[in-house]
């Protein structure tokens, strides 16, 4: 005499509350539409200050670099 399997199959086991069969992709997550939120017109781009900034820093490491070289050189 054989005892019952304690753990059915997937193709036995009722799905969970609510939930899909085992097996069976998920249903995808809801999203909010594109939409979401309050319209905001898009502004000009960068500002002038910080890109002024940012080349200046840029054109500053070239320049550590380049003399760092030049003295490896000598």
């Amino acid at each position: 005499m054989s005892a019952p399997v304690p753990d059915p199959g997937p193709q036995n086991t009722p799905p969970p509350h609510g939930g899909v069969p085992p097996g069976e992709t998920p249903p995808g997550e809801s999203s909010t539409g594109t939409g979401a939120g309050p319209y905001r017109p898009l502004t000009r781009g960068w500002g002038k200050g910080p890109l002024v900034v940012i080349c200046l820093v840029a054109v500053m490491c070239a320049l550590f670099f380049l003399a760092y070289a030049v003295m490896l050189n000598l």
